[in-house]
């Protein structure tokens, strides 16, 4: 395994897995087809027929990540990030707590407006695995249930707002081993 330097072993461990379940199409690099594929994904996880007009706005939320997060860093000449270039400007968050929560803050109030089916400005277990299984198909129930636990960190049951967008800036951004946003996509010791 490729350490970055600045970013340690569990931040580059993080964001490189990371990155494998964001390729959706595994080609090595992420790009505006992958972000396609996930919102289809989701959309189906969550109940959304295809072409529904569900569908399409989880399509055009995952569309507009790519516009506004990930297109940003593509290489000039390239048509997407490859796994490497992914994780130094990913970890180059690291060094910007301002611009983190600024980037990964929105990222994760769209995907809660996702996950959160119900409207009732939680997650449930239930809304959890599904979105999750939707954004990262090989994630095991196991996996979403053990993470759900660590995310939880007020032990009610659901995740709030703040939960969710906390539990994204850790696991992208936290070097910090005892983070439980390192736990977003389950066991992050495997």
């Amino acid at each position: 395994m490729i350490v970055i330097m600045d970013l340690g072993e569990l931040l580059t461990t993080k964001i490189g897995r990371g990155f494998d379940h964001l390729d959706a199409d595994g080609d090595g690099v992420l790009d505006e087809r992958d972000h396609v594929l996930m919102g289809e994904r989701v959309a189906e996880a969550l109940g959304h027929v295809p072409g529904s007009p569900g569908e399409r706005r989880i399509v055009d939320t995952y569309l507009r990540i790519w516009r506004e997060v990930h297109l940003p860093h593509v290489p000039d000449g390239e048509t997407g990030i490859a796994r490497a270039s992914f994780i130094t400007s990913t970890g180059a968050l690291t060094g910007d707590p301002e611009t983190a929560r600024a980037t990964l803050g929105a990222l994760a109030e769209a995907f809660l407006d996702l996950a959160d089916v119900d409207a009732d400005g939680t997650v449930s277990p239930r809304e959890f695995l599904a979105f999750q299984r939707g954004h990262f198909p090989n994630l095991s129930a196991a996996d979403a249930a053990a993470a759900f636990a660590h995310l939880d960190t007020d032990g009610d049951g659901t995740l709030s707002t703040g939960e969710f967008i906390n539990a994204t800036i850790e696991y992208w951004t936290s070097p910090d081993p005892d983070a439980p946003g390192n736990w977003w996509l389950g066991d992050p010791h495997r």
